[in-house]
Order: C-alpha cells, then structure tokens, then sequence
C-alpha cells in the first residue's frame, strides 16, 4: 500500500488523474472554524491507486464546505478500517457510515446485486450505464435496501474484468479447461468459470500476486486498472480481453445515520458523491486506453479472444438458465430488457 496522500502510479496516470488536484477547495473564514454538527466515516477497500478514491476525497472536502462545516466526512480509503468483509459489518452495524465497495462484494449480503455480474451479458458501456442508471440498478438498490443499507449514489465504475494468465494465451473456452483461476469470494463468479470447465480458486485480492508468483493458481481475472495496481504483470504473460463480466462501485449508507442527517445535508451529500461517481466514471475510460499501452510496455500481450463462443459454451452448460431461475423473472426482466435475451 502507499501513503494515504498520493499515488504510487506512473507519470501518465498522473496525467489522467491530475483531477484529484484540479478542484481547489477554498473557504472564507472570518472567525474560528467550528466542530462539525455530524462527523460521519466514509471507507473504501480499494487500493489508492484506484480513481475512486481520488474522486471520493475531493467529494468529503466538497460536502464540508457546502454544507458550511455542519457535515464532516472522514474518509478511509484502502482498507485502512479492514478487509471488504469486516467493512459490510461496520457499515450495517453502525461503526462507519458510507462504504464504497464493489457490487461483487456486497452481494454475498444482498445476493440481487450480483445480477450485474451475469457473465457475458453487456456487450458495451451503452448498454452498462442504460442498465445501471435504469432499471437494473432500480432493482440492485432495492437489493441492497432489502439488506438493511442505502445506495446513496449512483454507481461508479469497477470496469469490465479480463482473464490474465502466465503459459499461455486464453481464446476459446477450450483454454480454460482445468485451468486454475483465481477468482473472488462470490458464487456467480465461481459458477462462470465451473460452467466453462475453469477450476476457480477463491483468493482475497491481497493474496492474489503471491498466488499467482508461487503457481497456486495458473492466472486471474480482473479490470486493467486493478491488474496495474496490484502489479500483476510481473506475474503474467497475457491479457485476454474478454470483458466477460462488468462489476459496479455502490456507495452504500447505514439506513440510520442516513436519516440522522436533515434534509438539506442529505441532498448535499448525495450531490456531492454523485459527482464523484459520474466523474470516476470518465477517469476509468481514459485510464483503459493509457493502461493498456502502459501494460504492453511491461510486456503484456494482449489478445482478442472469441466472446461469442464463450457465451454460447456457458448457455450449453445451463449458466444463464440456472441463474435465471435463482434471481427471479423481475431481476432477469429487467437485464434483458438491457443486454437483450440471454439464453
């Protein structure tokens, strides 16, 4: 990890992320400054390289000034409050108050979430923010609701997750067969490589390099900004750029310390990381582009492998059939009303 105040990154990922120093936050002061009103943590378990975090510090600093000093958001990225378990915990009991975490993650507590997780399922960022901002993410927040927690922004950006490995380059499904990938604690991402005749192996992301360095596992899966951050390109050789699954940010809220807050500090609130989310959302396309070329310079290959034959292996294994039935006809509804029939 590095230090909570920089990143560790490159000078063009400076370039791109030069936004998480671009807004200047200047407040006039004729007296002493006074103790805030609600003093409220916002924590996150992504790496501080992620623009998430870049987004999500301007957006506390915002939400203080706006709101005149009353609302203090305090924020901790990095998993410097504990692990992505322990922080789902927190945010439902009460210790912190806002969460960022990835819709993979918060599904193993509001299963509905994982509806975005459908392997192969959007073909484009068109259709991901049509879904999201629509009537998927209706239903996901309803989800999520159902688990005791608010979503109280739109969602950000997790990127769409490619599979890396060391020996050898993945094209067809044929490739993956036996293949040992790491995958995270979520069952739809086990399902999709079971279905595909993959081995997934669970492993905590901060384990993930030792993994992959010691051949626990044969290769992964995961967007280009997290493969570049946890420096998984020391590790291996190639990037199929699959896109076989796209995963979301939702900043949640405990339910209580949401409604603690009057009116007007809600709305303060919820603009000010709705901002952050919608910004976040172009950093992650300008990073794509400048990571793939930096990857390549460390010496990823990348390949374009045959997304359609994936699909139609998955739909002769009964994926989509199976998860059909465990999400419900409203969920799969309101996915195929976006992505178009799945099957």
């Amino acid at each position: 990890m590095t230090s909570k105040t920089g990143f560790t990154t490159g000078p063009s990922r400076r370039l791109v992320l030069a936004g998480a120093a671009a807004f200047p936050l200047v407040a006039i002061r004729t007296g002493p400054a006074r103790a805030a009103e609600f003093t409220y943590k916002l924590a996150t378990g992504q790496s501080l390289t992620q623009p998430i975090n870049a987004r999500l510090e301007q957006a506390c600093g915002r939400i203080r000034e706006a709101s005149g000093g009353r609302m203090e958001l305090r924020f901790f990225p990095a998993s410097q409050l504990g692990s992505d378990t322990d922080l789902i915990t927190q945010v439902r009991s009460g210790g912190i108050e806002f969460l960022n975490i990835a819709g993979s993650v918060i599904s193993t507590v509001a299963a509905g979430a994982a509806i975005t997780n459908v392997g192969f399922a959007f073909s484009d960022y068109d259709q991901v923010w049509r879904g999201v901002d629509g009537p998927i993410g209706q239903y996901v927040r309803t989800q999520i609701e159902k688990a005791g927690l608010i979503v109280a922004a739109k969602a950000a950006d997790n990127s769409f997750r490619q599979i890396t490995s060391a020996a050898k380059p993945i094209r067809t499904p044929d490739d993956l067969k036996g293949y040992r990938i790491r995958v995270p604690v979520a069952p739809i991402f086990t399902s999709l490589f079971s279905a595909l005749g993959a081995s997934p192996t669970s492993i905590n992301f901060n384990e993930l390099y030792t993994a992959l360095q010691t051949r626990l596992v044969d290769g992964q899966e995961n967007g280009l900004v997290a493969i570049d951050s946890g420096k998984l390109y020391e590790v291996q050789k190639y990037v199929s750029e699959t896109n076989h699954i796209w995963d979301p940010f939702w900043l949640v809220a405990n339910r209580r310390a949401l409604s603690r807050l009057p009116d007007p500090l809600q709305e303060i609130v919820r603009r000010e990381l709705d901002r952050a989310a919608a910004e976040q959302r172009e950093d992650v396309v300008r990073l794509s582009g400048t990571l793939k070329s930096q990857l390549t310079a460390r010496g990823l290959v990348f390949e374009a492998p045959d997304k359609e034959a994936f699909r139609k292996a998955l739909s002769q294994a009964g994926f989509y059939r199976d998860w059909k039935e465990k999400f419900g006809p409203e969920a799969w509804k309101a996915l195929e009303a976006v992505t178009g029939g799945l099957a």
